[in-house]
């Protein structure tokens, strides 16, 4: 438990009944930002609103600071750490998104030592990553960004979860909310080998047409 607000509700609707919960707030050394190998590293205990709050964050990696802008509200990511949303692997969410544009990694921890998994091996379906039951995510690595960026969802209201969402660095493009984990796509045709599911919220048809939207906005940006 670290912000605790994925998993507050989901014990609060006896949707996870864990045996035991470790709180790893008091844990030393476990909250700080800092410049590793050409990139920023964030911490497990980082909250949402340091990283939009950081100067360092903005200059290494911007896509980062407006990513996570558009999470929830204020309230929320005064909360809400970086590390716990990625663990989540909420496929709706953005920070994963980013991660995955961005070619970034995260460091896992056990009694067995540390490894680090890349992104585009650490979410395997939704709400599952390649995290083994004995690891915990103590820090997430996003490289510096050198190339034109943008960021775009479309909700029902902001703060909603996005109905879908486009990650653009340089040419590389990720998408969220249309599938049970971000995916990489091809800008060309992005759609392609899509099959979002529907909701009360939206159709896979719309979905479909909302990420041919995004990402002609995010390419135009």
């Amino acid at each position: 438990l670290a912000g605790g607000q994925s998993l507050i509700p989901l014990l609060n609707f006896r949707l996870a009944r864990p045996q035991h919960l470790v709180d790893i707030n008091r844990v030393e050394d476990l909250d700080r930002i800092y410049e590793r190998d050409g990139g920023i590293a964030v911490q497990a205990l980082v909250r949402q609103a340091d990283v939009e709050d950081s100067r360092k964050a903005a200059r290494i990696c911007p896509l980062l600071t407006e990513a996570v802008r558009l999470v929830a509200h204020r309230v929320i990511r005064n909360r809400g750490t970086m590390c716990g949303s990625i663990a989540h692997a909420d496929p709706a969410s953005e920070l994963p998104a980013v991660l995955l544009a961005l070619g970034g990694h995260v460091m896992v921890r056990s009694v067995r030592g540390e490894r680090l998994i890349a992104a585009e091996q650490l979410f395997k379906g939704v709400f599952e990553t390649a995290i083994a039951p004995d690891e915990v995510l103590v820090e997430a690595w996003f490289p510096e960004l050198v190339d034109r960026f943008a960021i775009f969802e479309e909700s029902r209201r902001h703060g909603d979860f996005a109905l879908a969402g486009v990650v653009r660095t340089g040419e590389i493009l990720a998408l969220f909310g249309v599938a049970p984990t971000p995916v990489l796509a091809d800008p060309s045709n992005p759609t392609a080998g899509l099959e979002p599911s529907g909701d009360l919220e939206a159709t896979p048809e719309f979905r479909l047409h909302l990420v041919r939207v995004l990402v002609e906005r995010a390419f135009a940006a």
